[in-house]
């Protein structure tokens, strides 16, 4: 999992860079040319997409998301576990609807030889941060699901411990 760990932050810090950079050489052409890199929007726009969906497999791995667990703390062990598995399952689902949706879409984009308009590349490489990021996210969730009842069972055993 380190591997993967590493993976996705160079992604993001490339995507984040390569972002930033673009923005800014557009800013500079506008004032100092009166231009606009127009093409940048289109390559802007599909970074944006990869880099929300691999912070968001991020978040996941680090439980960065906001939550409210003041009725999850008082919970019993029993309904903690359902509750996780309850949420585990809402998560892949959403994020396999996502994959499975933007698989389709990507082999589309690939039949069709869709071209992106400003700069003619083919569209499903710029789509396809839509299926890898779903990807990761089904990863992390799993992790995160596995984590959490590895740490309900160790709360199990730590409460007959002290009983």
């Amino acid at each position: 999992m380190k591997v993967l760990n590493h993976l996705e932050e160079i992604i993001l810090f490339i995507t984040f860079l390569v972002m930033t950079i673009i923005a800014f050489a557009n800013v500079v052409t506008r004032n100092v040319a009166n231009a606009s890199l127009s093409f940048t929007e289109e390559i802007t726009i599909n970074l944006f997409v990869l880099l929300t969906f691999v912070g968001t497999a991020v978040g996941v791995r680090r439980y960065a998301h906001l939550g409210f667990t003041l009725l999850f703390d008082k919970m019993n062990l029993l309904f903690k576990r359902i509750l996780i598995v309850f949420s585990t399952l809402m998560g892949l689902f959403l994020f396999g609807i996502l994959f499975w949706y933007g698989i389709q879409m990507v082999m589309f984009q690939m039949d069709m030889g869709q071209k992106t308009p400003a700069l003619g590349w083919p569209q499903w490489v710029m789509s396809s941060a839509l299926p890898i990021g779903a990807f990761l996210c089904v990863v992390r969730t799993v992790q995160v699901f596995i984590e959490e009842m590895k740490m309900i069972g160790k709360a199990t055993v730590e409460g007959d411990e002290a009983s």
